[in-house]
């Protein structure tokens, strides 16, 4: 029955009419076709059939050119990224002449990514940056420094630790360039100052300075505990970062590598304080310093001429102008330039900048000293481990700590007389936690990493407590000036249980001091000694580096010229250390690297006591046994003079200087025999009478010839020489034959070869006489038929000078 109806209605519907509805429009066939199609659009632009390549455009191997790896160094997909930098480093190794002309937007580019979330994008741009930068031009780079910077500053304060680190990383890079651009403006608004700050943020000891006075303030930084690797990279960083910054700020703190450069003079710093003006220490520093230069520092003369004639046209004014060097800046602002007519000494001097500089380094030691001391109780019990196997992480950061408080404790006492009493408490604790571990040595490991850990630790612990010393000789002095100040003038000072504590306080600082000051007393005898029980186990090997010697000085003069913190039965183990001392300077061989700074130090000890501004401790004529030392000293360096020859150009003059100044300057080593073995011992160095082959010439022949007169150019060694060692060793001689009298020289003859005759009257002793006649000789004989015939008359028929 149901199927029925259902027939009958499908039956009826087949002819039944639709109705249509007002905008419905008409309904389509059931068996209609649709023809109605869609397409989507296909974008390929760099397989496009239509676009013609250049064939000479540089591709990478997978075909991607510059323009194309700039844009995927902004992709969205880190892998992306990444490739993109592998490919622009393999692009630029096939062709880096392209860099010159695409630099700005590759640094553009690239420095978007130093803050990259992804940690393989950052390890692969900080590979990179460090084969890009170093092979670019500084010059070239330096216009582009602003940005790299910026963006570098902006990733130190990043939220997430790793791209910090990362950040610290690139700064590495960057102070390995360019040093000086990083760390210009510290003390102001500049780079330096940003990078600092985040430094500080990264170690947790932000802060701000509010000028040049009133307290610090700490900053809001994210508290965030480092890993020993992390707290390496920013220590060591830091280190690098503060020795560029603060040394170049005093003439006088420049780094010990680059005084012991065998052609840079040595600058004795810490001398200054021994001085009764600053404008003295400058002055006797003059006295040693060679006339050359190898690097354009030398004072300007004039070839010697006998007679002057006038007609040239010869401008130069022998003087040196210290405005029209470049300052230490790099550049002179308008304000600069308009104070030139107000004050232009000032101008012109280091000095004038030194105030907010100053207080802003000590700022910053007083911000670090206690994550420095932090640190150093943290890793110090295991890189001493007496195992003798420490991990290098805890050995690297303990010297990076101890490098950063030698850079900022030797900028802070630079000026003794200014050191506030908070530095020097801050610096005694540190040194406090530093002595148990001195002399650092190690029983078990010979590994040479660990001996050079230890080697720079005793030195940089010896120079910290020699700056103590120092400054606490000078606060006892100014602390006795204002108390006999105020007895003076009645007036009541503190109160008694104050002052007594306050003494009893400076009383055992002293005393432990005198316990540091023996200590390293000890080490320096052992050093300079050579010997090899110490050698092995202190980490200094018995033949001292130059670098090593010349950061032990500033402790050998302590100890030599520290009469108060030294107690009276301490004074032999003075005696002992400059004993020592001068026994290394004569025992050392003649060309050894670190001859010429002995000859430097031991000269500048001779002349002291000649300079109307010395105030020192320490002179020569208070001990005879001391000077017969330093005679012994003085008559050797003819010896090492002979077997320098031409070998080592700045250690002959310095040498021949250091003699003519002693000479000059009328030292208390000249007697009557002392002058008779000098003039008998500098003979050999101009001709020698042999037993055999008869007479030859000394090692003065094998000196670089001096050029003629009117000629130019370097007559020695170095760039811009202007001196010539054959006629400094000349006024040697004639000093040496005016010493006992200056009217020995009125009788000589001019213009004719100078004999025996003519300048020995002088002596009574036929031995002295026979001296300066073989001299004379043995000097007529060398300079025969030379340029330096003429000069050698002129100078031994006068009064001589330099």
């Amino acid at each position: 029955m149901p199927k029925s109806v259902k027939k009958k209605r499908d039956k009826a519907a087949e002819f039944t009419k639709a109705k249509l509805k007002l905008g419905k429009g008409k309904k389509a066939a059931d068996n209609a076709i649709d023809t109605s199609f869609k397409a989507r659009s296909i974008v390929l632009p760099t397989q496009s059939i239509v676009i013609e390549k250049d064939a000479t455009t540089p591709l990478t191997r997978r075909n991607h050119s510059f323009n194309d790896l700039i844009i995927l160094l902004k992709h969205y997909s880190a892998v992306s990224r990444k490739d993109a930098i592998l490919g622009m480093r393999e692009l630029l190794e096939a062709h880096w002449d392209m860099l010159e002309s695409n630099l700005t937007v590759l640094i553009n580019a690239v420095v978007r990514l130093i803050g990259d979330e992804d940690s393989s994008v950052r390890k692969t741009l900080l590979g990179f940056l460090s084969w890009l930068i170093p092979r670019i031009p500084t010059e070239n780079l330096i216009p582009h420094a602003q940005l790299l910077i910026l963006f570098t500053t902006s990733a130190q304060t990043h939220i997430f630790p790793e791209i910090r680190i990362d950040a610290i990383k690139v700064l590495d890079i960057l102070l390995e360039s360019i040093p000086q651009t990083v760390v210009s403006g510290i003390n102001t608004k500049g780079h330096g100052s940003r990078v600092l700050d985040g430094y500080l943020g990264i170690l947790n000891a932000g802060t701000k300075f509010g000028g040049n006075e009133g307290p610090m303030t700490a900053t809001s930084t994210a508290s965030v505990t480092l890993s020993p690797a992390s707290r390496l990279v920013v220590f060591n960083s830091l280190s690098t970062f503060l020795k560029h910054a603060l040394t170049p700020t005093s003439l006088e703190a420049s780094s010990s590598q680059d005084q012991a450069d065998p052609t840079k003079p040595m600058r004795a710093w810490f001398l200054k304080s021994a001085f009764q003006t600053q404008e003295a220490f400058p002055e006797f520093e003059q006295l040693l310093l060679p006339k050359h230069s190898a690097h354009g520092k030398g004072q300007i003369y004039q070839q010697w001429q006998e007679h002057v004639e006038y007609e040239g046209d010869d401008d130069e004014f022998i003087s040196p102008f210290s405005l029209a060097k470049p300052s230490a800046t790099g550049h002179w602002t308008l304000q600069d330039l308009t104070n030139v007519l107000e004050n232009p000494t000032e101008l012109g001097s280091s000095e004038s900048s030194s105030g907010p500089e100053k207080f802003f380094v000590r700022n910053i030691a007083r911000t670090m000293h206690p994550s420095l001391v932090a640190t150093f109780l943290d890793y110090a019990p295991n890189a001493f481990s007496p195992s003798g196997n420490p991990a290098l992480t805890d050995v690297d950061l303990i010297l990076a700590v101890s490098r950063i408080a030698h850079t900022l404790y030797k900028t802070v006492f630079q000026e003794v007389d200014k050191a506030a009493e908070v530095h020097i408490e801050e610096l005694q604790s540190l040194l406090g936690y530093m002595t148990p571990y001195f002399p650092a040595q190690s029983q078990a490991s010979k590994n040479i990493r660990f001996e050079q850990f230890y080697e720079e630790y005793n030195l940089i612990y010896c120079e910290l407590t020699a700056l103590l010393m120092i400054t606490s000789k000078v606060e006892s002095s100014r602390l006795a000036q204002k108390r006999k100040a105020r007895e003076a003038r009645g007036a009541g000072g503190p109160s008694t249980s104050s002052a007594s504590a306050a003494a009893s306080k400076r009383d055992a600082a002293q005393t432990i001091l005198r316990k540091q000051a023996a200590r390293i007393s000890d080490f320096i005898m052992e050093k300079l000694r050579g010997q090899a029980s110490s050698a092995a186990s202190s980490g200094i090997s018995s033949n001292i580096s130059p670098a090593a010697y010349l950061t032990l000085l500033p402790t050998i003069w302590t100890l030599i010229n520290n009469s108060v913190v030294l107690a009276q039965d301490d004074q032999r183990q003075h005696d002992e250390v400059l004993q020592v001392t001068l026994e290394h300077a004569v025992k050392v061989s003649s060309k050894a690297a670190t001859k010429r700074l002995t000859v430097e130090f031991v000269s500048r000890l001779a002349l002291l006591d000649t300079h109307t501004q010395y105030r020192g401790n320490f002179k020569l004529g208070s001990n005879s046994a001391e000077d017969e030392r330093f005679k012994a000293w003085l008559l050797h360096l003819p010896q090492v003079l002979w077997e320098l020859g031409s070998s080592n150009l700045l250690a002959t003059e310095t040498i021949l200087r250091a003699i003519l100044r002693i000479l000059q300057r009328r030292s208390r080593l000249l007697g009557e025999e002392t002058l008779s073995q000098l003039q008998s011992r500098m003979a050999p160095y101009f001709t020698i009478n042999h037993a055999v082959r008869g007479r030859l010439a000394g090692p003065f022949s094998k000196l670089p010839a001096t050029p003629p007169v009117g000629s130019s150019g370097p007559t020695g060694y170095g760039n811009g020489v202007s001196v010539s060692v054959r006629r400094l060793a000349l006024d040697v001689v004639s000093t040496i034959l005016v010493q006992p009298s200056s009217a020995a020289m009125s009788s000589s003859s001019r213009g004719v070869k100078v004999s025996s005759a003519d300048v020995g009257r002088s002596f009574s002793s036929a031995a002295n006489e026979n001296g300066r006649q073989a001299l004379v000789e043995a000097v007529n004989r060398a300079v025969e038929g030379t340029e330096d015939d003429g000069y050698w008359r002129h100078a031994v028929s006068h009064s001589t000078g330099p």
